[in-house]
């Protein structure tokens, strides 16, 4: 059982580092300002590969310059990550710029150009396969695997103090059975039977009969 507890700490202290680094840098990055998005597709290699996770940090659309990557939406649900080719700006309003997009892997620059509302941000670093793993983990069936795996470790991190407790409950009932099968202390001894006993007085003899005259 000592064994089996070691091991079981052991393996939950791995999956609890494990998750608490998965989760720094998928979650806990934002707290600095930076947003981690999958690379799925393959047209920004070998810049970032797909199933990278790139990490981007917003910036202002007007410090952009032709050669600078940027994370865009090409609508609600789609983000993308190409390279600026040509800034395209406004002639008729200042306040807008539009940027040529292109993937480092296409040989043709993207159809529309990029609103400067629609940039998210500029790519700081990128972690290569972390990509896959995000992916998979926040939709089915992934997410029911890490539900069930952090039960999993629950379990194991409980297990072996449930064996434990059992284990001495079965020691006290079977050293309480034991006290109870024991033969009985003799009882105190009474009086002792040969106590002198209070001497009893003789009885008077009868008076002798006086003979009638």
């Amino acid at each position: 059982m000592l064994v089996f507890k070691k091991i079981t700490s052991i393996l939950t202290t791995i999956v609890v580092v494990v998750a608490v680094i998965v989760a720094l840098l998928l979650v806990g990055v934002r707290i600095i300002g930076i947003e981690p998005y999958a690379v799925l597709s393959g047209s920004m290699e070998p810049e970032y590969p797909t199933g990278s996770l790139i990490y981007v940090k917003e910036v202002d659309p007007f410090e952009l310059q032709v050669g600078d990557d940027i994370t865009y939406m090409l609508n609600e649900d789609t983000l993308s990550t190409h390279r600026i080719i040509e800034v395209v700006p406004d002639p008729e309003d200042k306040s807008v710029v539009r940027f040529r997009m292109q993937g480092i892997a296409n040989d043709h620059a993207d159809a529309q150009l990029v609103h400067c509302d629609n940039v998210v941000g500029q790519p700081q670093f990128h972690i290569p396969y972390l990509g896959y793993v995000s992916n998979y983990i926040q939709n089915p069936p992934g997410l029911y695997v890490v539900i069930a795996g952090g039960i999993l470790v629950l379990l194991l991190g409980f297990l072996p103090d449930l064996f434990s407790d059992d284990k001495e409950k079965d020691k006290k009932k079977k050293k309480g059975e034991e006290e109870t099968e024991a033969p009985a202390e003799d009882a105190t001894p009474s009086a002792s039977a040969d106590a002198s006993a209070e001497p009893t007085l003789p009885a008077e003899d009868s008076a002798p009969e006086t003979p009638a005259e």
